[in-house]
């Protein structure tokens, strides 16, 4: 059960890497609250599943390529509620430049017909470090390219 958590958690990332949205669909519930606030400053809030891939949408794609690198697992499970807190680190490339951030993440599934997505997902941001211009110039890239 425990693995099915955690390839749930690791499909998420793999999607961000691959652009496949579809990946990242099927492992959102509908709705997720989704709280990045340790990085943005936004307040966590609840969040369409097609509202999260539109958001990456307009910015994954105009890096040259992303690695999310995932350690360290501890999964709570609790019935059909689990809890996953893991090591995430995301290396973000335009070129020879490079932007990284790490953190932690807690993220909340749960069981639904024998399948388990993704409700609440939340960065406790570490740190940020390589040149953090690099968001805002991918998501020039993305629009430039209509």
């Amino acid at each position: 059960m425990k693995d099915q958590i955690i390839e749930t958690v690791i499909r998420l990332f793999a999607g961000a890497d691959e652009r496949d949205w579809d990946k990242i669909k099927n492992a959102f519930a509908e709705n997720v609250e989704l709280d990045y606030s340790s990085m943005t400053g936004n307040p966590a809030s609840i969040v369409p599943a097609e509202g999260i891939i539109t958001a990456w949408r307009g910015f994954l794609p105009g890096f040259d390529k992303t690695n999310h690198q995932l350690a360290d697992f501890y999964v709570m499970q609790n019935g059909s509620v689990a809890l996953v807190h893991y090591y995430g680190k995301a290396d973000h490339f335009i070129g020879d430049d490079l932007w990284i951030v790490e953190g932690t993440y807690d993220t909340e599934l749960t069981e639904t017909d024998g399948k388990w997505i993704i409700t609440k997902h939340k960065l406790n941001l570490i740190k940020q470090d390589g040149n953090t211009d690099l968001p805002v110039q991918a998501a020039a890239r993305v629009s430039e390219r209509g």
